[in-house]
Order: structure tokens, then sequence, then C-alpha cells
């Protein structure tokens, strides 16, 4: 029986499935997003997110524990600059698992793994203005239809274009005898 073991094994030995974790994890920190299976992602952010909060911490001890993990010089040296920097006061939820879809061979999930304060499109969106609320329709304002100005009129416009031409006229003349 299996009661109380919510770790998945993800069909890999121990050290096969700590290699493959520890690659995955230094492909995140090098490239900010990584697309996997479903699986390996939420395995992921259960190794890679205890390994960023070691990393706010800048000593040596945490360097050598992460290092061990990671035996990576150069994703140590990224996580522990760019990373640690920029999630320093983010108290934790620092990756996001988003699904993909099925993959077409084996119809297995995917999912992109990505970590949050490096994403240039969701920094982009606009958040919302006001968070909305579910209210009984007699409290909900009534919209009132805004004074529409009147457009105009097609003498006004042949007036305005007549008078452009004659303005714009003195400077193409200049133009033409330089």
């Amino acid at each position: 029986m299996r009661h109380g073991k919510k770790f998945n094994h993800l069909g890999r030995t121990a050290d096969h499935r700590r290699a493959m974790l520890a690659n995955l994890a230094i492909s995140l920190i090098m490239h900010k997003r990584i697309t996997t299976t479903l699986a390996k992602a939420k395995a992921l952010k259960k190794y890679v997110e205890p390994l960023i909060t070691k990393a706010k911490d800048d000593s040596t001890n945490s360097r050598r524990v992460v290092f061990s993990y990671l035996q990576n010089k150069e994703a140590l040296k990224e996580l522990f600059g760019v990373i640690s920097e920029k999630v320093g006061d983010r108290p934790g939820g620092y990756t996001r698992v988003i699904k993909l879809g099925h993959r077409q061979g084996d119809a297995a999930d995917i999912a992109f793994i990505e970590l949050v304060d490096f994403d240039e499109n969701m920094a982009k969106t606009p958040k919302a203005a006001a968070k909305k609320t579910r209210r009984s329709r007699k409290a909900a304002p009534k919209a009132e239809a805004a004074p529409v100005e009147e457009a105009p009129k097609a003498e006004e416009v042949k007036e305005e274009v007549a008078e452009a031409p004659a303005t714009e006229a003195p400077a193409e003349e200049e133009a033409k005898a330089e």
C-alpha cells in the first residue's frame, strides 16, 4: 500500500531522477522557461523552489548547498546573481506551470515551467483596474450614455482642405530651390 506517499518517482531510479531534476533545474535557471511534461514540471517546481529560496541568502554555505544539488558553476552564478536580485522581495512562488495540451506521439500532458519574475509577456499586460465583485442588480449603477459629439459637416472639411495646401506650398518651393 502507498498510504501517504505523495512523492512522484517519475518511473525512474533515485539516481536517475536526481540527475534528471538537476538537469531540468539547470536548464530552467539558464533559460528562464522550459517545456516538459506536466509531471516533470510539477516535480521540478518542488525541486527548484527551495534552491531559489536558499539563493536569496548569498553566503558560502548556501552556495555550497545549492552547488551540491546543481553541480554547474554557470547556473550557480546566474542563480545567485540575476535571479536572487529579482526574487529578493518575493516570499515564495518563484515558478509558474502552464499546461499546453497533449503531445502528439504519446498523448503525454505537456506544460511549460517558467520563473515568474522573468516573463516579459505577463509583465507587459496591464493589471486589472479594479477587482470585479459580484453585486446584486439593485446595487449596480446604471450606465448612462455619454454625450456624442457631432461629426464636422462636409462644408467645414472642404474649407480645411482648401486652406492646408496654401500653407504648405511655400515650403515645397523653398525645398525645390535648394
